[in-house]
């Protein structure tokens, strides 16, 4: 039997995903921002 109203879970799935992608791309963003500094740091000690 089919169920009638609401579709099961979707707006929880949608949140989830949501959430998830935000922190992907939170981690994304400071791993760069790692890379970067290292390089500055390693070019400043290159130069020395």
């Amino acid at each position: 039997m089919a169920k009638t109203g609401q579709e099961k879970n979707t707006k929880n799935k949608a949140k989830h995903t949501k959430l998830l992608n935000r922190k992907k791309n939170k981690i994304k963003k400071e791993k760069t921002l790692r890379k970067e500094r290292l390089k500055a740091i390693v070019k400043k000690a290159n130069k020395k």
